[in-house]
């Protein structure tokens, strides 16, 4: 049976897994949206622009959700991470809230449009690195204590090859997945040169994306060794993403089931990409237990009470079952509905 601890960090686990699946795709699309720009006969922007859209609001969702169930479920955890995420926090919401001024205002005003994409593009690619830094910092070489007071060591980190091992995955995972999705979106579409262009990028992406998980596992072995023999002990999780990571590179060759000359299967491969991810990071996650911050923090010692958490527990229930058909509406109005989906504004 599972005890409450670990019910509250399934929670926000789960959250942020949702987090980082939606976000990426949506930075990634702000990226590729800047690059395809000066090509408007191919269209690719204006797919990249027509997912990004509607998407972004409801990806702030989550990280509100994160925050929040962090705070609550794990007071004792929250304070220290608090400390120590004081500078590269306070980078991530400066990047989020001038893409999110931006994304907002270039509705009513159109002719900033060009900014809007540049700053959509370039902070697609930061936040993710700045987000995805936040876990090497969890694995505890580069925190400090010091008369009962925790810093991060900023020197150490941003000299740790384990740091950049990360953020190169974090922007490889950005461009693989929003290509493959944009893929998929363009595909549905029926914007053929678009689809050909999303596939050959996520083509060129995917083995740099795999590669760089390939670096973490390396420079996890010097600098947290704890967590490398954790996730080694959990290594059918490991061969089930690689299988996966292949099943969605054949899936990009097969021929279409829906178009008589078309080839590749783009939503195989975005389900198959979601899965890979999934086993990946469960494997990270059960090897990082029962640690939040190591050694210092574990999900016992951070826990808020039972009784604070089982009322907690039954607000998110009713809270999502209250959200949860919002979201399937979402998905039916902007991700299935070739009306939006198909049009093209001149």
């Amino acid at each position: 049976m599972m005890t409450d601890e670990l019910i509250a960090i399934s929670i926000l686990w789960g959250f942020i897994f949702i987090y980082a699946v939606m976000a990426t795709m949506d930075f990634g699309a702000g990226f590729w949206s800047m690059v395809y720009m000066n090509r408007p006969q191919t269209k690719a922007t204006k797919i990249a622009n027509r997912y990004l859209s509607p998407t972004w609001e409801v990806t702030n969702v989550f990280i509100v959700a994160i925050v929040v169930a962090l705070v609550s479920f794990f007071p004792g955890a929250t304070f220290m991470l608090g400390t120590i995420l004081l500078i590269p926090g306070s980078i991530i919401l400066l990047l989020l809230t001038v893409r999110s001024a931006f994304l907002v205002f270039s509705h009513v005003a159109p002719k900033y449009e060009k900014i809007l994409i540049y700053i959509s593009g370039i902070s697609g690619l930061l936040i993710p690195a700045f987000l995805i830094s936040v876990l090497p910092i969890t694995h505890g070489s580069f925190v400090e204590t010091v008369g009962g007071v925790s810093r991060l060591r900023l020197d150490r980190l941003f000299t740790s090859p384990h740091e950049y091992a990360f953020i190169a995955f974090a922007i490889t995972s950005t461009l693989f997945l929003s290509s493959l999705l944009l893929a998929d979106y363009s595909n549905e579409a029926n914007e053929a040169e678009a689809y050909a262009i999303y596939r050959r990028d996520a083509f060129i992406i995917g083995p740099f994306a795999l590669l760089s998980s390939m670096l973490i596992m390396i420079t996890m072995r010097n600098e947290a060794r704890w967590l490398y023999d954790g996730m080694m002990s959990h290594w059918p999780w490991l061969v089930a993403s690689v299988i996966l990571f292949l099943l969605a590179g054949a899936a990009l060759f097969l021929p279409s089931w829906k178009k008589k000359h078309g080839r590749g299967m783009p939503r195989l491969a975005v389900v198959a990409i979601v899965l890979q991810y999934f086993c990946a990071s469960y494997a990270y996650g059960k090897a990082h237990l029962p640690y939040m911050i190591y050694p210092d923090v574990t999900i016992e010692s951070g826990f808020t009470h039972p009784n604070t958490f089982r009322a907690l527990f039954v607000t998110y229930i009713v809270g999502f079952a209250i959200l949860f058909p919002g979201f399937i509406y979402f998905w039916r109005l902007f991700m299935k509905d070739r009306r939006y989906i198909a049009n093209d504004e001149k």
